[in-house]
This record gives C-alpha cells, structure tokens and sequence, in this order.
C-alpha cells in the first residue's frame, strides 16, 4: 500500500505538469499565430523569444499546480508594441529626413 501511495503524488504532479504544458503551448501557439497574422514572420519569431523569456520570468515555480499564461502573453504583447512603436518612429523618422533633405536639395 505504502508503494501505492509514494506513485499517487507523482502521478497527480505529472498529471498538473502534463496540463501546464498543453496550456502554456497553446497559448503560445495562439499567441504566435496572432503576431504572425499581424507583424509578419519576423516580428513573430521575435515575440515567440519575448513569450519564452517571460514565462521564465514569472513568479510561480516551474512545476507549480497553475501559471497564468494570459499573463505572459500579456508581457510579451507589450514588449511587441514598444518594439513595433520604435521601428514605426524610426521609419517617420527617416521620413522626415528624407523630406527635409529634398527640400533643401530643391531650394539650392
């Protein structure tokens, strides 16, 4: 009986792990599949590191009984707006130059 009783634990713990990682990968896959839809293959390559990284950072322990995977995905949402809010100043940016150099290229 003790036999059965030291696997039960370990059984219900790989059963939680099992569940955890169905859920975090589909999260993910959504996750990316949105990003890909939206930004491309690159920014969704990217996005896919920004996820992994967060889910590191998160505060409850890898084999815990639940993570909050909406709340990585969140994180890494963010981390794709400032990164796509970037690229687009910079592409104003270039612009803008791009125009004032024309303009004075004009007036001369």
């Amino acid at each position: 009986m003790r036999t059965n009783a030291m696997r039960e634990p370990d059984s219900f713990s790989d059963s939680i792990y099992e569940e955890q990682t169905h859920l975090a990968e589909s999260e993910l896959s959504s996750f990316i599949a949105a990003v890909k839809a939206s930004y491309g293959l690159e920014q969704a390559e990217l996005s896919a590191g920004d996820w992994l990284e967060e889910s590191e950072l998160m505060d409850s322990p890898p084999r815990s009984e639940t993570r909050n995977w909406g709340a990585v995905t969140i994180a890494a949402s963010a981390r794709l707006a400032d990164r796509v809010q970037a690229r687009a100043a910079s592409i104003e940016a270039q612009h803008i130059q791009t125009l004032h150099s024309e303009a004075l290229h004009i007036d001369n």
